[in-house]
C-alpha cells in the first residue's frame, strides 16, 4: 500500500454493533447498531479501506474460542456486504486485562500493527470507537481520535468531555454522524 491510502480504523462494540458487559460471543449476540453497516459502506464507496482493531479479551477469558470469534465475524462481514461494505481486515487482541500485553488497548499496538501491514504512517488517520481506552490508544500511535456515544461513552451525550479524554478528541453521535463529518471534510481538503 502507498503513503496516499485513504484509510479509516475504527473499534468493534459499542463502535459498530451493540456492545455486551457479557462479550458477543455468537454471531446471534452481533447485533449491528443503526446505520452502522450504511455507514461504513459509504467510506467504501468514497474510496476508503476500512480495518478493525478490537480488544476481544473473552478469548484470553476462556468465554469463546477462534471458532466462535471467526463465526462472529463471519456473520458481520456478510451483513455488511449486504449493503455493499467490507472490512478489509480485523486486527484483535485475544489477551486476558492481566496478561501485560502491548496490543490491548490503551496500548497502542494494534495500530502499530496496522501500521505496519500497510507501510503506511497513521499521523491523522481517523481511528473511531466508543471509549477512553480507544481513544488513548489513537493518540499514543499518532490517529486522529474520534469518540462515538453509542457504547461505553453514551452517557457523555450532550457534556462536556473529562479531561482524562485527548483534547483533540472529536465526539460524534454514533459512526453514521462521524461519516458524514469525515467525507465533508475529506470533499474540502483532498489530498
Amino acid at each position: 500500500m502507498n503513503a496516499n491510502m485513504k484509510l479509516v480504523i475504527l473499534d468493534r462494540d459499542g463502535t459498530i454493533n451493540r456492545a455486551s458487559d457479557e462479550f458477543v460471543k455468537s454471531p446471534e449476540e452481533w447485533l449491528p447498531l443503526p446505520g452502522s453497516l450504511a455507514a461504513i459502506s459509504r467510506l467504501n464507496h468514497a474510496g476508503f479501506h476500512v480495518v478493525l482493531a478490537t480488544n476481544q479479551s473473552g478469548l484470553g477469558r476462556g468465554l469463546f474460542d477462534m471458532a466462535a470469534l471467526n463465526a462472529v465475524h463471519a456473520q458481520m462481514l456478510k451483513n455488511l456486504a449486504t449493503v455493499g461494505g467490507r472490512v478489509e481486515a480485523i486486527f484483535y487482541c485475544p489477551h486476558a486485562p492481566n496478561e501485560g500485553c502491548n496490543c490491548r488497548k490503551p496500548a497502542p499496538g494494534l495500530l502499530v500493527q496496522i501500521q505496519e501491514r500497510y507501510g503506511i504512517h497513521l499521523q491523522g488517520v481517523p481511528y473511531v470507537g466508543d471509549s477512553l481506552r480507544d481513544m488513548q490508544a489513537a493518540q499514543a500511535a499518532g490517529c486522529a481520535p474520534n469518540l462515538v456515544l453509542t457504547g461505553r461513552c453514551a452517557d457523555l451525550l450532550g457534556q462536556v468531555l473529562p479531561s482524562n479524554f485527548p483534547a483533540d478528541t472529536r465526539v460524534h453521535a454514533d459512526l453514521s454522524a462521524f461519516v458524514d463529518h469525515h467525507l465533508g471534510e475529506a470533499a474540502r481538503f483532498p489530498h
